[in-house]
């Protein structure tokens, strides 16, 4: 996602949200907190992968612990393919990342996939008791 285009996208669904009522405002707001998910994970990959912070020092300026910050980054573009077989990308996964772009090496496939979606709460049928 484009990053001008997700912070248009957050603007209009908070916009939305603004003028609605509390009820019809909560999937705006939905929407608006997976978008900033994903402006932050794509902050977090880029923040890494530029050598100027480490995973620990990326996530703690974000607000997450240190193991948070692997799974995030496997949901990215630049980093999904260097996950590892737990979904997660380590320091040696940036590493490798950062030496295949310095050499303008293509990335090994990723057989995680970017396009994994965090876990969502997905509530029970009610019951007729």
């Amino acid at each position: 996602m484009a990053r001008d285009t997700a912070y248009d996208r957050i603007r209009d669904e908070l916009g939305v949200a603004q003028a609605a009522p509390p009820a019809q405002a909560l999937p705006h707001l939905r929407a608006v907190v997976d978008q900033v998910t994903e402006l932050i994970d794509e902050a977090l990959a880029a923040a890494v992968l530029s050598g100027d912070e480490s995973l620990r020092s990326a996530g703690a300026a974000a607000g997450l612990t240190e193991n948070a910050v692997g799974p995030r980054l496997a949901r990215t573009p630049a980093l999904a393919p260097y996950a590892n077989a737990a979904g997660r990308v380590t320091a040696d996964g940036v590493r490798r990342a950062m030496y295949d772009a310095e050499r303008g090496a293509v990335p090994p496939p990723s057989d995680q996939g970017s396009s994994s979606a965090p876990m969502r709460f997905k509530a029970r049928r009610r019951s007729s008791t």
